[in-house]
């Protein structure tokens, strides 16, 4: 049994290319449902960490692991991201998995970076630290791992446990700002509070606006 590495890892050497392309790049998949600034801070953190020079914000079309029913439209997700990630020139969003029929698996989202970027570009797939966790379950796990490394986003003091995964393969981090959740925010709209400061800006305007998370 060994334990997931701590960030930077040893074995992933920073390797810049010298045409104007690429070499590192992160990407951050999940259902934004809304994005906060949780996971600005981690895409901020892994980026300096691991040398990225850019971090793809790709939010789920149509996730496997949850109901559809419960998850806000994927236009919104992704209009909201947008706005999120807008006023970082090292951030982008992607609608691959929004343009994707049918559910949202992560094995498709990197091997269609993968032929995307080359064999030369090293990709960093950044995720919750508990994904991690769960990660063996997911379609064609083994794949994953030799398309990316993977680095878990962790709250400080709390610990990824081995959970076989390969070693060699994965990095954690600690990230304060990950004690926002977007369940919290969305539970938080709906009672009526306020979510200044836990989200951006824009995104408080955009829900406000759109009347997202509040009852019928």
């Amino acid at each position: 049994m060994h334990e997931a590495s701590e960030a930077p890892q040893e074995g992933v050497p920073a390797v810049r290319r010298d045409d104007a392309g690429p070499s590192r790049v992160g990407i951050m998949g999940g259902t934004f449902d809304p994005i906060h600034h949780g996971h600005l801070v981690a895409a901020s953190e892994v980026a300096h960490l691991f040398g990225l020079d850019e971090v793809v914000f790709v939010p789920t079309g149509r996730p496997w692991q949850k109901d559809p029913a419960k998850v806000t439209p994927s236009e919104d997700r992704y209009l909201m991201t947008v706005i999120a990630t807008a006023e970082n020139p090292q951030f982008r969003v992607d609608r691959m998995e929004i343009d994707r029929s049918g559910p949202t698996y992560t094995i498709d989202t990197l091997r269609e970076m993968r032929a995307r970027y080359g064999p030369e570009v090293e990709l960093f797939f950044i995720t919750g630290a508990d994904a991690l966790g769960a990660i063996l379950g997911w379609q064609n796990a083994d794949e994953l791992f030799e398309l990316a490394h993977f680095v878990g986003c962790n709250r400080p003091g709390h610990h990824l446990s081995d959970s076989g995964l390969p070693e060699g393969k994965v990095s954690l981090v600690e990230v304060p700002a990950l004690a926002i959740s977007s369940t919290e925010c969305r539970e938080r709209v709906r009672k009526g509070e306020p979510i200044w400061y836990l989200v951006p800006d824009g995104i408080v305007r955009y829900i406000n606006k759109t009347g997202l998370y509040r009852e019928s």
